[in-house]
């Protein structure tokens, strides 16, 4: 990873001098979708009326709800991502295995081809003939020692070759089956792909329509609702009891994202230049010695969970029902975090959206 890295002391040094605008820092907060309010039969398409305060605030729920159906899919293409990794590294090592163990039965018949073509050129007579016709005791007790050894050798290469053909069988099944996977994989990601784009799309295009000054009062409508949210979730006492302090690799977390501040969303993206908000937050944590899931939801899934009020800094936070998005507690009520397309990393309220729960990833 890239970019200017901050202190610890630094990091805390600026959620401080937040302290007083984060509360109003914007966040994504979402709520039920409405359609916009349809213009009166009066109005000219040449000539849009303005969007009153109350239309505009249908438009910011409907904009976004769209991204945050886009974060969903981004989580499914991100997932699947991972999926396709350690599927492709799976064929590979299935590969290696089948290229050893058909070089094993290669030299395994190469053995039996060899025995083969010594018995033929003692003119095709049984080992355990010529012992019989030996006139010398001792020969023949010899021989029938290393007779004894040959058939064990002979009947352990014979196992080994039916064992080395079995295991190229079931290496081949399972290369197969990970192709399988890897393909259905691969479509599933195609699909997320579609699905992310459409929504952004979508949601671009609802903010398109804005004149210059509605778009400013838009993101005024986004930081109102995330102060809100974050007022309320403030006024229920919630910090008095999240007291705990961060352990040496959260603060290294902290100091990675804090550095991000700045960088552009992008869907996908986990650094150097930008980040969605799973990247973000397995990137931070890699930086601190510490390997993570990579996607929200996973993240929720797999990580140790803690309960709100003891949560400390360098604790994830998920977002929504369905996990959809994640920023990393940085202390004071406040989380440093990769919005939607068309926003960059940020410090919010760690309450200006729906909180899902908390997961600590050095629990």
């Amino acid at each position: 990873m890239t970019g200017k890295r901050h202190s610890t002391t630094t990091a805390v040094a600026l959620i401080c001098a937040c302290a007083a605008t984060v509360l109003a820092a914007p966040g994504t907060a979402f709520a039920s979708p409405a359609e916009p309010t349809p213009p009166g039969p009066t109005t000219r398409p040449d000539a849009p009326t303005p969007p009153t305060n109350r239309s505009l605030e249908e438009v910011r729920k409907k904009i976004e709800r769209l991204y945050r159906e886009a974060g969903t899919a981004t989580d499914a293409y991100n997932a699947a991502e991972e999926k396709a990794e350690k599927q492709s590294e799976e064929i590979v090592r299935l590969a290696r295995s089948i290229d050893k163990g058909q070089a094993k039965l290669d030299k395994l018949k190469a053995r039996a081809g060899a025995a083969a073509r010594a018995q033929y050129r003692g003119g095709g007579v049984p080992d355990e003939a010529r012992l019989l016709l030996s006139e010398n005791p001792s020969r023949f007790l010899d021989g029938a020692g290393r007779l004894r050894q040959g058939q064990h050798a002979t009947k352990a290469m014979l196992t080994e070759m039916g064992r080395t053909q079995e295991d190229l069988k079931t290496y081949a099944k399972d290369a197969a089956a990970q192709w399988k996977r890897l393909e259905a994989g691969r479509k599933a990601k195609a699909e997320a792909k579609k699905e992310i784009k459409k929504k952004i799309a979508a949601a671009e295009k609802l903010e398109s329509r804005l004149e210059k000054k509605e778009r400013e009062r838009l993101r005024k409508l986004e930081e109102e609702a995330a102060l809100r949210q974050q007022s309320a979730w403030v006024d229920t006492g919630i910090l008095k009891d999240a007291k705990g302090e961060a352990t040496t690799p959260g603060k290294k977390a902290i100091a990675f994202a804090t550095a991000q501040l700045g960088k552009p969303y992008v869907w996908g993206a986990e650094g150097p230049k930008s980040f969605d908000c799973s990247g973000l937050t397995s990137q931070a944590w890699a930086a601190a010695g510490k390997g993570i899931p990579r996607t929200s939801q996973e993240q929720w899934k797999r990580l140790p969970r803690v309960d709100v009020k003891n949560m400390r800094p360098g604790d994830l936070i998920i977002y929504h029902k369905d996990a959809s998005h994640v920023g990393l507690y940085v202390g004071d009520g406040a989380i440093v975090h990769a919005p939607r397309p068309g926003r960059n990393v940020t410090v919010a309220g760690a309450g200006s959206m729906e909180i899902l729960g908390v997961v600590r990833p050095d629990k």
